[in-house]
C-alpha cells in the first residue's frame, strides 16, 4: 500500500478499495493514453485513443471517482479519434495532481 500514500486523506473511498480503483485507471491509461500535458498548474490533460466502448470506460470511473473524491474535477471531451480527459484540482491538492501526472506519464503509448 506504500505506493498509494499519495492518495489524499480527503478521499472517502474505503482504503481497501484504493488498489482496485488505481488498477482500473492504470489499465485504462496503459491501453489508451496517447498524450498528456499540463496546460495549467492545477489541470492535467489526458488524451486517450478512442474505440468501441472506450468512452464508457472513461465515463464510469470518472463518475465513481467524482462520487468519492471531491477534490478532483473531471471534464470528459469525446472525439472521433481521441477522448480528452481534463483533471483539475484546487491549490491545496496540487501535489496530488503532480503525483498523478508523474504516475500517468509512464503509461503514454508511443
Amino acid at each position: 500500500m506504500s505506493d498509494l500514500a499519495w492518495v489524499p486523506q480527503s478521499c472517502t473511498l474505503p482504503t481497501e478499495e484504493w488498489p482496485l480503483r488505481v488498477a482500473e485507471w492504470d489499465a485504462l491509461f496503459s491501453e489508451r493514453l496517447t498524450s498528456l500535458s499540463r496546460p495549467k498548474r492545477l489541470r492535467l490533460r489526458l488524451d486517450l485513443a478512442s474505440g468501441p466502448g472506450v468512452e464508457e470506460r472513461v465515463r464510469e470511473p470518472v463518475a465513481r471517482e467524482s462520487g468519492c473524491c471531491s477534490l478532483f474535477t473531471f471534464t470528459n471531451t469525446p472525439g472521433e479519434d481521441l477522448i480528452g480527459l481534463d483533471i483539475a484540482v484546487d491549490p491545496a491538492h496540487e501535489k496530488v495532481l503532480d503525483t498523478l501526472a508523474t504516475r500517468t506519464a509512464s503509461r503514454v503509448q508511443r
